[in-house]
């Protein structure tokens, strides 16, 4: 069966994770416009620094706990990543749709809602209830998928719950 526009991109950000150094979480990113594949990113430190695999995990060393002290990390996000690659090649995201195998932090999502990005989907949770806040306030449309992408819901921001109504592409 021919796979939906969301569990098409979302199949395919599995694949960009596992391009992810960080020993924690592997997580991937894709921005799409018009069905089409802008940028891509995934978690690791920024180019010309060594990976995590080769330091160790900072944030382990130090007991840190997921969604918390995000600066303390060699890292930059996978939505960091490509909202950055598509900013060093002048591509505009304005308008578009990021595809995320995890939930935003606040921190991408702050740079989510600043870059134009009208939609996020993605997958799991993450433990930051303010990032989820702030894509709502914005009017950013939240969507869930679950590990098969098949079951596709709104995220009703205002009370950390899910709206089952939907399934496939909205």
């Amino acid at each position: 069966m021919r796979p939906t526009w969301d569990e098409y991109f979302m199949n395919i950000v599995e694949l960009i994770k596992t391009r992810s150094t960080c020993l924690r979480r592997e997580v991937g990113a894709v921005i799409v416009k018009d069905k089409r594949i802008i940028a891509t990113g995934y978690n690791g430190a920024p180019k010309g620094t060594a990976h995590c695999e080769k330091t160790g995990c900072m944030r382990e060393a130090l007991g840190i706990p997921s969604g918390q002290r995000h600066e303390l990390c060699r890292a930059s996000h996978a939505e960091q990543n490509a909202i950055v690659q598509a900013a060093a090649y002048g591509v505009p995201i304005a308008g578009s749709t990021i595809y995320v195998t995890t939930q935003p932090c606040v921190i991408c999502s702050k740079l989510i809602i600043n870059s134009g990005i009208k939609r996020v989907v993605f997958r799991g949770s993450y433990p930051d209830k303010l990032s989820l806040e702030l894509l709502g306030e914005a009017g950013i449309e939240l969507v869930r998928v679950d590990e098969d992408n098949k079951q596709i819901s709104l995220v009703d921001v205002d009370n950390f719950t899910e709206s089952r109504q939907h399934n496939g592409d909205l």
